[in-house]
């Protein structure tokens, strides 16, 4: 009797493609181990999508809906983006490896345009330029995603290389003169550097950021 053929569909496939990169990362993730988790062969993805590029793309794209259905646009231009900012790392925490197919794609897909579009109304009452709309934007949005992965790639070297990293950087600190590493050998003993990655951190820097926009909108203000 001739095996069936399991039964995919676009739905099937990224919801494969997500428990993949969960458990594996974006780094050895493949359309061939992709398939394997599918039990069909990889030649048969590419009915769906064209490439590797293609499926990223819908991905992002997920994530960039997601994103839209759980943030909800409330006061003035600092509250959305601020808000914006909270919504957009709350979603991609939650979404394997989303940070990096963020970066990995470009607004080819409709809902990565209507975010994009959604970060910029947020500032379309302000007098800034549209370049400088688009340059804030950017800033924030490569900061979120930025402070995500960073946390990620961390707690991946830390599950790879153990808990002697941390002695190996005392002996490498204690090595170091006053001038060369004082101040970062303080803070590292500290345990300041354990603050990264927290709540406070990232709203420490979302802070800065939302400052500089304030302060450049002010000086625009004053310029007219």
């Amino acid at each position: 009797m001739k095996k069936q053929q399991p039964q995919i569909s676009e739905e099937k496939i990224l919801e494969a493609s997500w428990e993949l990169l969960g458990e594996e990362g974006i780094e050895k993730f493949s359309m061939r181990r992709l398939a394997d988790r599918l039990g069909i062969q990889a030649p048969s993805l590419y009915w769906y999508f064209k490439s590797k590029q293609k499926l990223y793309q819908r991905l992002a794209n997920q994530v960039s809906r997601m994103i839209l259905e759980e943030f909800h646009s409330e006061g003035d231009w600092k509250e959305q983006l601020g808000g914006l900012a909270v919504t957009i790392r709350k979603v991609v925490c939650r979404y394997p490896c989303s940070t990096q197919l963020m970066m990995l794609t470009l607004p080819l897909e409709p809902d990565m345009v209507r975010f994009t579009n959604r970060m910029l109304l947020c500032l379309e009452s302000t007098p800034l330029e549209e370049e400088q709309k688009l340059q804030a934007v950017l800033t924030l949005t490569n900061y979120v995603l930025g402070f995500v992965l960073d946390d990620y790639q961390d707690q991946l070297n830390l599950k790879e290389q153990g808990e002697h990293t941390d002695g190996e950087m005392v002996r490498l600190l204690d090595s170091m003169s006053e001038t060369e590493a004082g101040l970062f050998r303080r803070m590292y003993k500290s345990r300041l550097f354990e603050t990264m990655g927290t709540d406070g951190a990232f709203e420490f820097g979302l802070k800065l950021i939302l400052l500089g926009i304030e302060q450049v909108i002010k000086e625009k203000e004053n310029s007219m």
